[in-house]
């Protein structure tokens, strides 16, 4: 019985294309008012973004080649679960090593959030990491093309602010920080 009147009911669920790194699922479903129909979603394991602070204060960056819309993208390590990591910290951190070879001497979490749920079933984990040096080369997985640089937090907030960072999960970790994180900070000093 639907626990809410708002509910779906899932009558039969099939992969219907996958592929490395997500899956698209094709449900059938039936609605409150008692037709049936399918829904389509994408699927794929929790994400992890890191906003990295060095020890001065800046925000260590990427840009990425996104193929999706043809032009490199600025904004903040992102990247997947894998079965390896023990936990969500295990992932940020590898995330964070892996593409820009930085390490971060404290980790702690910022927000979680479901930011496409109306066609994906993505959580994505948010962190802040501060302390951040450069340790080691990055570790770029086969498609990855990632330059490394560091911006101010201003210069980053107003890179959002002018429309030049439209990468989502960078907008949404900043401006949750901005907005929540940063008081912490404040507060603690």
């Amino acid at each position: 019985m639907p626990t809410d009147p708002l509910e779906w009911e899932t009558r039969d669920r099939r992969v219907a294309y996958s592929c490395p790194g997500f899956d698209i699922v094709n449900e059938s479903v039936r609605l409150p008012d008692g037709t049936e129909t399918d829904f389509d979603y994408l699927s794929e394991p929790a994400s992890v973004c890191v906003l990295p602070l060095t020890p001065d204060g800046d925000v260590v960056c990427i840009d990425e080649w996104r193929q999706a819309v043809s032009r490199v993208s600025h904004g903040l390590p992102v990247g997947g679960t894998e079965p390896q990591d023990d936990d969500l910290e295990a992932a940020a951190r590898r995330e964070l090593a892996e593409e820009t070879g930085h390490e971060a001497d404290e980790l702690e979490p910022l927000v979680t959030v479901e930011p496409a749920n109306g066609i994906a079933d993505i959580v994505l984990h948010c962190f802040v990491a501060r302390g951040c040096r450069p340790t080691a080369e990055q570790r770029l997985d086969h498609n990855e093309s990632i330059r490394v640089r560091t911006r101010s937090l201003e210069a980053l907030t107003d890179a959002v602010a002018d429309g030049e960072i439209r990468d989502g999960r960078t907008v949404l970790a900043l401006s949750y920080y901005r907005l929540f994180g940063a008081d912490r900070d404040s507060d603690e000093a």
